[in-house]
């Protein structure tokens, strides 16, 4: 199992244990990932039994005010553009008027989601235009998955040199698109982690980034990156934390601006309004210190 597979299972199995899941369906998902009854029953098991640093219920993601950034958002639309070796990638695509830089944004582990493309559309409305590729492009796209557990399945499957590929692909065709100005990403939970490996896979040109509660890769080296670097974690959000120390050692060898933001008392993926974990008060602040951050580094 690829450190990848490995994140998403953990996933899978600390949805189960907070709820989210229920053993049937946690069980079929990490079938589809390729464990067998008896190894997917074992993680179930150590999740449930563990300290995650999670209460027994999530908060609900309904909220009397639109979540932020939305009230200011601008449309997404489809785009495709050619990838490495010709390869042709989605993304949805949402410009700012006079944009200020470009975001790159990494979806989480379900594919390029409407909640994903609301992310990219609320970059635009703040002035950056915005990026969200889809990493399932090769195999048809996201919306080629009628079943969203298999689509999540399918990205384990992809080996990261492919996903990293992509990434710098998205990268080439957002300069392209704000030629000139400085470039950006901004990932979620796998996308988080993905961001991180491509801050580590060698010189890009990423001006800043903003990962969200994303496992750093072992033994990441960010001593190529030029990037200053938000890292926004969960308190609440032990699995993920475990990693933090790694990902703060890196960035100081590093010497970029760095600086990491851990939200009180909130949870794995608080910053997405359509899942059960959804924390707005976590959200709005981390919304506005990723904003702060990309007016400082991008422009």
């Amino acid at each position: 199992m690829t450190p990848l597979q490995r994140y998403i299972a953990e996933e899978i199995a600390a949805d189960h244990a907070d709820g989210i899941l229920t053993r049937r369906e946690a069980l079929r998902r990490l079938g589809l990932l390729g464990l067998g009854g008896t190894t997917a029953a074992a993680l179930l098991a150590a999740c449930a039994n563990s300290d995650n640093g999670s209460s027994e219920r999530a908060p609900s993601p309904s909220s009397p005010t639109p979540p932020p950034g939305a009230a200011s958002a601008l449309p997404a639309t489809p785009v495709t553009f050619t990838g490495a070796g010709g390869t042709s990638l989605q993304a949805a695509w949402a410009p700012a008027p006079q944009p200020r830089g470009g975001v790159l944004v990494v979806h989480e582990n379900k594919g390029l989601t409407d909640h994903i493309r609301s992310v990219a559309g609320r970059f635009a409305g703040a002035g950056y235009s915005a990026l969200a590729i889809d990493l399932l492009s090769a195999r048809g796209g996201t919306a080629a998955f009628t079943d969203p557990a298999a689509a999540t399945a399918e990205l384990g499957r992809i080996p990261p040199e492919q996903l990293v590929a992509d990434l710098r692909a998205g990268l080439d065709e957002l300069q392209r698109r704000v030629e000139g100005k400085k470039l950006g990403a901004t990932g979620f939970c796998f996308g988080g982690g993905l961001t991180w490996l491509l801050l580590a896979s060698g010189p890009s040109p990423l001006a800043a980034a903003t990962p969200f509660y994303g496992p750093f890769p072992d033994n990441g080296d960010l001593s190529a990156s030029k990037a200053a670097v938000l890292g926004v974690y969960a308190a609440s959000d032990a699995r993920v934390n475990a990693s933090r120390p790694a990902a703060e050692a890196a960035l100081a060898r590093s010497g970029n601006p760095n600086q990491i933001f851990t939200a009180p008392d909130a949870e794995h993926a608080f910053f997405n309004d359509t899942g059960q974990r959804y924390d707005a008060t976590a959200a709005t602040e981390a919304w506005r210190r990723v904003l702060d951050w990309y007016g400082t580094y991008l422009g």
